[in-house]
């Protein structure tokens, strides 16, 4: 069986999170610079069996495209013209951010580790498998 990837897509810092083989947890995986996304892919592709990728698709509130959507929408066809074997489901993200900051309150984060925008982005990239595999 194989795992399911979630990309939280940024500019700057790109959030990934897998399920285990099984399909059951999400968990934080790491945090990786933009620049350095598709080295990254092809490693883990090679040692890991990736059956699906979920893309985290940003919403305003209303439904409606921001800014960073048509940035998402080309990273998409790039993940599908580089890996045509692996499908990309796009899921709504809205809030994730925002919750991911809430959940490591939750979790009893300082302040200042709340403030690793790193740890921000692998949790909202877990919530929003979280939210695949809740749809499954």
């Amino acid at each position: 069986m194989g795992r399911v990837l979630a990309i939280d897509y940024g500019l700057k810092r790109i959030g990934i999170a897998v399920t285990d083989p099984l399909k059951i947890i999400a968990q934080p995986l790491t945090t990786v610079n933009a620049a350095d996304i598709y080295p990254f892919l092809d490693q883990y592709f090679k040692t890991e069996n990736v059956e699906c990728i979920v893309l985290g698709k940003p919403l305003h509130l209303d439904g409606k495209d921001t800014d960073a959507t048509p940035l998402v929408n080309a990273f998409l066809l790039e993940l599908e013209k580089r890996y045509p074997s692996i499908p990309v489901v796009l899921i709504d993200e809205r809030l994730t951010s925002r919750m991911a900051k809430q959940s490591l309150i939750d979790a009893g984060y300082k302040k200042q580790q709340r403030q690793n925008k790193k740890l921000v982005d692998t949790v909202a990239a877990a919530l929003i498998l979280q939210t695949y595999l809740e749809r499954l």
